[in-house]
Formats: C-alpha cells, structure tokens, sequence
C-alpha cells in the first residue's frame, strides 16, 4: 500500500514525463512541477527539465568541448584559488581522484564561459553555482546551462562593477517592509543593511546551505521562475525568523552575525511557497516605481519559451477549465479557483516571462495582452 506521498511522487513524476513528451515540450507544466512541493524530485529528472526551463537545444550542444588555454587567461589565478576552496560543495566521502577530476572540470567550464563571453567579469561566488550544474549535470550539459544562465539570470552579478547587485540587493528590505513592519523598523535601528544576504543572492544559496538536497530544490524554484526570486526567498527567510531578530540586540554587528547564518532545519517548501506569494503581491515592478530603481535585472533578455505553438495563456486556460471541471463534478455547483491553484497558475506565467529585460519589453508586451494583471519587474 502506498503513502499519500509516494502516490503523489509518482503520479508528478507521470505528469513530468506527459509534459517532456509532449509536442511541442509543456515548458508551462514543467515551470510548474518545478515550482510545485518536492520540484523535480531527482538529478535524473533535472538533466532533462533543466534546459527546457533555460530553453536550452541539447541536440545542439557540441559533443566535444572547446580546450581551454589556462596559460593566458586573465581569470585562471582566482578561478584557481575559488576552486581548491570548494572542497565542501562535493558529496561527503567523495574519492579524492574522483573530487579532483570534478574540480578540474568545474574550472574548465568557468573559463570556457569566460573566453566565449567577454563582456562577463567572474565574480568570487559564481563557482558555487557553477559546481551545482557540474554535479547535476556534468561537463558537457553544465557548460551550456551555465552560459545560458550567466548571460541571463546572473547577468547584473557580472557586471565591472557591484552596482546592478546592490540595486538588486535593495528589493529586500521593502518586501520586508511590507510584510512585517516590525522586524523592518528594527533591522533600520539597528543599521544592518543587506550585505549579509549578499552570498545567499550571488551563489543562489549554494556557498551557505549544506545539504545539497536543499540547493538543488531551490534551484529548481529559481529556474522555473523570474530572476529576482531569490531575493524573495531571502526575504521570507529572515521574516520567517522574526522572533530571532526581534531577540537579538539591536547591534549592527550582532544582527548581521545572526542573520547571515542561515539554521539547519528550514521549512524549505513552505518559504518556497511563502515566496511566490509574496512575488505575486508585492511584484518587482511596484518596488521598483517606488524606489526608482529600474536598472536592477536590466541586461535579462527574453528566453522566447511561449512560442506560437505552444502560447501560455493557452495552457492555463486549459489547466483553470480541467480543474474548474474537477471542482464541479466534486461540489456539483459553480467551482471557484482555489487561492493555492490561482498561486500556482501565476507562477506559471510568472516562470514563462522570466528574464525580460527593459528593451525586451516593448517587443514581447502584446504578447503579454492574455496575462494583463501580471506584474513584470518594469512598469
């Protein structure tokens, strides 16, 4: 006899397989598996979904990859070091040779993306993610993800200078505001800043959880939605500790050394949820009018996932009719969208516009006509 939670581990893992073999792909099914409790439920499922949600060809992915020249390359020395330091990031009891191996590759992807992208500058973090990729997917795959993702995702992180990652920083204290005003005064009075949650928003978590399990969830939420997720989620973390900060003195010192580490036992799929909640009440493009601040996220462009064949909006009023229907045949009268269904079906959108950019906007804003009260990052 099966638990409740196996039976719903198999059957998501049914609708995974529909969505993959469906033609054309249901990226929109995906994004929400993604999103949905437990995400992708193993690294065997992550190397197919994973470059569907980044829109990744992996028939066009070459089979041998391009030899790297450590020799004259600018960044090898930092690449280098950043990497000998990341003995933590591999699986405990890990042969030293095979640990090795890995972390030769994980510099040879580093830099492979580095050489092809110029306009990248490597930032001391970006190997936390890089390694996520590595160990989910190997060589050849992670080499392709991660160059889709840094030209995208972490596009701002990589800039010359910090300035896009501060003013991608500065959407958390006013989500916090929003929720808890408490906690927000506080944190103010005691001028901690947001240079605390710097690592958990540049490495996606990677450099400061321990439990892979747990960074890998997190990356299949993140991928599956808009690129400012993160900052949510570092958001309802520090809400969801507010009886810690509200404790602890009122010290910048004090308060940064609580709040910069992370506790071992988080309810990691009740903040994912908590997080797209409050991405869909409190949207970017609210905080980002109030603040001025239109440059964070700027460089994402457009992944083009809703193609002609596949259009959102035709997929979700597919999926409000199937479960309008399901309500109906249960309660035999009018169903009514449940507020977790609704939540579920926005970040299903949501997921589908990840990574639009300011100029990308004005090109793909008639597209976006079936979803008017969606909420981009630019107003």
């Amino acid at each position: 006899m099966l638990t409740d939670a196996e039976s719903r581990r198999r059957r998501k893992m049914v609708e995974i397989s529909q969505a993959l073999n469906s033609t054309p792909v249901d990226v929109a099914a995906l994004r929400r598996m993604a999103i949905s409790e437990g995400g992708l439920l193993n690294d065997e499922i992550r190397r197919q979904v994973w470059p569907r949600l980044l829109n990744v060809s992996v028939e066009n992915i070459p089979e041998q990859l391009e030899p790297v020249d450590r020799d004259h390359n600018k960044d090898f020395n930092q690449v280098l070091l950043d990497v000998q330091r990341s003995l933590r990031r591999f699986p405990p009891g890990m042969p030293d040779e095979q640990r090795e191996g890995l972390q030769e590759e994980l510099t040879d992807i580093i830099l492979r993306v580095l050489v092809k992208n110029p306009q990248l500058h490597y930032y001391q973090g970006y190997h936390d993610i890089v390694v996520t990729f590595l160990l989910v997917l190997g060589e050849r795959l992670a080499t392709a993800l991660v160059e889709k993702l840094s030209t995208h995702h972490l596009r701002d992180f990589m800039d010359p200078t910090m300035d896009n990652t501060k003013h991608i920083l500065n959407y958390l204290m006013p989500i916090i505001e929003r929720v808890n005003p408490e906690v927000y005064d506080f944190m103010q009075q005691a001028e901690v800043g947001t240079i605390f949650a710097l690592s958990w928003l540049i490495t996606w978590f990677g450099h400061v959880l321990s439990d892979f399990r747990h960074v890998v969830r997190l990356y299949d939420f993140f991928l599956a939605c808009h690129p400012l997720m993160p900052i949510y989620f570092a958001a309802v973390i520090v809400l969801h500790r507010e009886e810690e900060v509200l404790d602890c003195e009122c010290d910048m010192a004090m308060m940064h050394h609580l709040l910069s580490r992370i506790p071992e036992d988080l309810p990691y799929e009740t903040l994912i949820s908590r997080a797209g909640d409050l991405f869909v009440q409190f949207p970017p493009s609210e905080l980002a009018r109030e603040r001025n601040q239109l440059t964070a996220v700027s460089t994402f462009k457009d992944f083009e996932l809703a193609s002609t064949q596949q259009r959102p909006d035709t997929v979700l009023r597919q999926r409000r009719k199937e479960l309008q229907h399901a309500l109906e045949a249960q309660r035999g009268s009018v169903a009514v969208v449940q507020p977790t269904a609704r939540r579920f079906m926005r970040l299903a959108v949501m997921g589908l516009t990840v990574a639009l950019g300011a100029a990308a906007l004005a090109v793909v804003n008639s597209a976006l006509e079936w979803a008017p009260k969606l909420d981009l990052l630019f107003p």
